[in-house]
């Protein structure tokens, strides 16, 4: 029993325990166990392999029944020589409701990993380094590390130069954010890049410095990453290698160097720029071009064709030190080249049969192009890769709907990994695919081409592909993850969940349970059907919530799970915080079946 102080003079006094086995898990033990008080080996196996889904057959057995049943008892019994090989119900009930045994998704990479980098969603931060918001959060390495540590794949470093211009600091520019030495952020990638995946890992440059400490940076870059850097011969590259290629190597991925601002004229219109310039220099650009995304020239090129190629990704910088022609250490580490032709954006997504590019779209810029320019968009991440990144307006690091980039095959979702919301929530679900390695093989109809050349249609209405029918049955593990106050001062949490799928608009739905009043363990025991048209890009959501009758609803926590790496059957669904930190006890007890 638990009791809550109600006034000063009495208690309200509520049942509390464990968790009651639901009916659907006895009536499956008692199938299985063929009415008996005990589920051997053979008859686990048996289970697994018909409710499961689980490959038990003799030439590849994938479960070791034996050692499932020896383990279970190991930790649910706390011994290691066993009276008895077999499980009771409740053995039976610990075991599906143990995230350690029986998770919802693979653990382990499951995809092909040796297609052209292109081929891959990856995972993707933007402004790396800020610990907070925009505009005035401190520069450090930590938020690189916990990025790494997730699995991230890119980091992106903005580059100046110090007050002196003889050192190179990472920093927001034209903000208040303190700096950090881009020197640490480099030692401090070498050292936890490969932590949490042995997958390539691409460093995107937003460089604003001068030849002399391009120079600088690229010697700092040779001496801590060494024979980790991936530097092509050829910079006119067909296709990048593979992940599995470039297993443990580091990628540099920025615009060129200048070769040919040599002239007065182009150096006072970059400064210019500079001054005028109070955003990402990345965004102004294409804000513009997505104003009018269907001409095919815009009248100003012709004019203004330097600064325009000033204006875009990755550097505001221009210097008088280079001579036309002349290869720089630089420009040779740059494995990914980034820009774009002068021109509209439709001119800018024609893929070259010699050339990778990487080309960088604004938030609102994509939202455009994908009213006129889908089928371009999906023709040119075939082959070249394209950079998704928040609007400028983003300042405390909130982040954008991803789903339209991943529509679209954008394979660098950019997100402000120190960021919250849902659609964070949404990042961390999508790449929890193939074992949260950070690259996760894009969908076959994103990359086919039919014999009349017509790629994938983002805007074509679709028929239902699949059917995911989903059972919530019991959560548990707030009393123990929370105070016992945290909900409601006066009774046990009234719980409700909902329960949806994020993917492409005919997808998207979101449905709840019922609310369970004053119960730690509710048991909810509903159903939900989703059909799908596009589960290949489709996450399930799962939330839940507290009832406040006078107030806002409390969190208690969510989760996002890859629709195409489910697990069928019945699955222990482990819950995580606002920011996406797993919580140490709380979970669900699920059931995933296709129909």
């Amino acid at each position: 029993m638990g009791s809550y102080r109600v006034c000063m003079c009495f208690r309200r006094s509520f049942k509390s325990g464990d968790a009651v086995v639901p009916e659907e898990i006895r009536e499956l033990f008692n199938k299985y166990s063929e009415g008996g008080a005990h589920m051997t080996p053979d008859q686990l196996r048996r289970f697994l392999a018909e409710v499961q889904g689980e490959a038990v057959d003799d030439e590849r057995d994938e479960v070791d029944t034996q050692k499932v049943v020896e383990d279970v008892l190991q930790k649910r019994h706390y011994i290691t020589k066993f009276a008895r090989h077999n499980l009771t119900l409740d053995d039976f009930h610990h075991y599906l409701f143990s995230t350690e045994f029986n998770p919802p998704i693979r653990s382990q990479v499951n995809q092909d990993m040796t297609a052209p980098l292109s081929h891959y969603f990856i995972y993707t931060g933007h402004n790396s380094y800020l610990t907070g918001n925009q505009l005035s959060s401190v520069c450090s390495d930590v938020p690189i590390i916990k990025a790494l540590k997730r699995g991230v794949r890119v980091v992106e470093l903005d580059i100046w130069p110090n007050s002196t211009k003889d050192d190179i600091l990472v920093l927001h520019g034209r903000t208040l954010t303190p700096p950090v030495e881009l020197m640490k952020c480099l030692k401090s990638i070498k050292n936890y890049a490969f932590v949490a995946s042995p997958y390539p890992v691409i460093i995107t440059l937003e460089d604003h410095l001068k030849a002399d400490l391009q120079k600088k940076a690229a010697q700092m870059i040779t001496q801590t990453f060494g024979d980790m850097l991936f530097c092509p011969n050829d910079e006119n590259l067909n296709n990048i290698p593979s992940p599995e290629e470039l297993k443990h190597r580091i990628m540099i991925s920025t615009k060129p160097p200048k070769e040919y601002l040599n002239s007065k004229s182009v150096r006072e219109s970059s400064k210019q720029l500079v001054k005028s310039n109070s955003k990402d220099s990345d965004e102004d650009e294409w804000r513009k071009e997505a104003t009018d995304v269907v001409n095919t020239q815009n009248e100003d090129d012709k004019d203004d064709s330097d600064t325009n190629q000033l204006n875009d990704d990755d550097d505001v910088s221009s210097d008088d030190d280079y001579e036309s022609n002349q290869e720089s250490e630089y420009k040779r580490l740059i494995a990914i080249h980034a820009g774009k032709p002068k021109g509209s954006l439709k001119e800018a997504l024609k893929v070259e049969d010699d050339k990778v590019r990487r080309l960088s779209l604004s938030e609102q810029a994509l939202e455009k192009a994908s009213e006129s320019l889908g089928t371009d968009l999906i023709r040119f991440t075939q082959k070249n890769f394209l950079r998704i990144y928040p609007k400028g307006t983003r300042v405390t690091s909130s982040n954008y709907k991803p789903m339209v980039g991943w529509m679209h095959g954008a394979q660098m979702v950019a997100f402000n990994m120190q960021g919250y919301g849902k659609n964070l929530w949404l990042m961390h679900g999508m790449f929890r695919s193939n074992g949260g390695c950070g690259y996760v093989k894009k969908p076959d109809f994103l990359m086919n081409v039919s014999p009349n050349n017509e790629v994938f249609n983002p805007k074509d209405k679709l028929q239902v592909k699949k059917t995911l029918k989903v059972k919530i049955y019991v959560g548990d593990g707030w009393s123990i993850d929370f105070d016992k106050t945290h909900f409601d001062s006066y009774s046990p949490p009234d719980f409700y969940a909902r329960v949806g799928i994020a993917g492409v608009p005919a997808d998207v739905t979101m449905k709840e349970t019922k609310i369970k009043e004053d119960n730690w363990i509710p048991t909810w025991e509903e159903e939900f059907t989703f059909p799908l048209t596009v589960p290949e890009l489709a996450l399930l959501r799962v939330e839940v919530q507290e009832y406040d009758i006078s107030e806002t609803d409390d969190f208690a926590g969510q989760t996002c799970l890859p629709i195409t790496e489910l697990k069928q059957g019945i699955r222990a669904v482990p819950l995580f915080d606002r920011k996406g930190k797993q919580y140490k006890s709380v979970k669900l007890l699920m059931r995933f079946d296709f129909i």
